[in-house]
């Protein structure tokens, strides 16, 4: 059975109300960064409690917290790298 031959071109003005669209997706990344800041900042103080009081547990769910916090900043700063990686590689496979 033959198939047509489809092609793939994304583009943010084919359709009304993508610049909205991407003024969302611009302050859910906001949002992200802010909360990925509180939580570092909510987790280096966990951790320095935790360390000062002697407390190991509540020490380790500082660092814990710090070391998510910064990864999730790296992950929101990557995401549309990684988006744009992921697709233009899906674009190169030849089935």
């Amino acid at each position: 059975m033959f198939f047509a031959n489809v092609s793939l071109s994304p583009s943010t003005s084919d359709l009304p109300g993508s610049a909205a669209l991407q003024s969302i997706a611009d302050g859910i990344a906001s949002w992200a960064l802010i909360g990925a800041l509180v939580a570092l900042l909510l987790g280096a103080a966990l951790w320095a409690v935790g360390s000062h009081t002697q407390n190991m547990h509540q020490s380790s769910q500082g660092r814990r917290a710090v070391l998510t916090s910064l990864a999730a900043a790296i992950l929101i700063g990557a995401a549309p790298s990684l988006i744009n990686f992921f697709f233009n590689a899906g674009l190169r496979v030849h089935g």
